[in-house]
């Protein structure tokens, strides 16, 4: 029997699903809004005292940090490298100053500024200073983090990885989603992708068992700024919202934190080199949506259609 848990967390919709004969399968999902509060306190650009808060008020100084801040600071890395800096969480004050300086649900959609947005260097996360012994992080002046789309993908494997124990389980973070393996049956979990176009349809089902799925895109969370039509996801090589062709990206990839990394590079890219970057990675598959409704698929993508 299939237990659902909706709740709110991170700014988003979400949903943990435990598939479990007992009864005490509900008393079990309750705990994952706790976990997630638990990791929210850690990881929020927007709670004033959080860890990641404290962190990015710290210049230059080593801040010793949780065991769950390192594991998402450790992913970030692997994130920023996985996508060559595409994806780092060095972008903080460039999404700022993009216009997103408050929990979305209060943010402006249309924001008039006397001031013309100035266009921010995005430094390398590599000037992070980070000890493996002592978990401490030095962040240098003028560096500060926002972790994003990361702590999500990292917070849905995360409950994922506790749900499974009591059986097949699948959590959904706000469209980044963990899926343990198959339902008790055998039969794959079958996963709508959206339209961006009307809500409440989706334009086709993926059929997925052990893996990750993640859609990155400028449909949801966007916002006019003196005119001009801004989102969250910040080009490091401009300091900029990314200009792309592409309306939205969704990704299966073996975890949901390697397709939450891979949706974010490929629409950066755009669509050709995005495709090509995909392709590159016999590991990932995805569709793309392009502005006018269009969709193209990866090679792969026909094994979950």
């Amino acid at each position: 029997m299939l237990h659902r848990l909706p709740f709110r967390a991170m700014g988003c919709e979400m949903l943990a699903v435990l598939e479990h004969d007992s009864e005490t399968a509900s008393m079990i999902l309750n705990h994952v809004p706790v976990w997630f509060e638990d990791w929210e306190q850690k990881l929020s650009r927007f709670r004033l005292n959080s860890e990641l808060s404290l962190l990015n008020r710290a210049f230059d100084q080593p801040i010793k940090v949780s065991d769950a801040f390192w594991d998402v600071f450790q992913t970030a890395l692997w994130v920023d490298e996985l996508s060559e800096g595409l994806v780092t969480p060095t972008v903080l004050d460039a999404v700022i100053e993009a216009g997103y300086d408050q929990p979305f649900e209060q943010l402006p959609r249309y924001q008039n500024y006397s001031m013309l947005q100035t266009q921010l260097e995005i430094h390398p996360l590599s000037m992070v200073i980070a000890d493996q012994t002592t978990h401490t992080i030095n962040l240098p002046y003028g560096v500060r983090l926002d972790f994003g789309g990361v702590a999500k993908g990292w917070a849905a494997h995360q409950t994922v990885e506790q749900l499974m124990a009591y059986g097949p389980c699948l959590m959904n973070a706000g469209g980044d989603i963990a899926i343990s393996g198959p339902q008790a049956d055998g039969s794959p979990w079958p996963i709508g992708v959206s339209s961006p176009f009307e809500k409440g349809t989706d334009l086709e089902i993926l059929y997925l068992k052990r893996c990750g799925m993640a859609t990155s895109g400028k449909d949801r969370r966007h916002w006019h700024r003196n005119g001009q039509f801004r989102h969250h996801i910040i080009n490091p090589l401009t300091g900029l919202p990314a200009e792309t062709d592409l309306l939205r990206v969704t990704v299966v990839a073996p975890t949901v934190m390697e397709a939450e990394a891979a949706a974010k590079t490929a629409f950066i890219l755009g669509r050709v080199k995005g495709m090509e970057w995909i392709e590159a990675h016999s590991a990932f598959a995805c569709v793309m949506i392009l502005d006018d409704g269009t969709l193209i698929h990866s090679e792969r993508m026909s094994e979950y259609l």
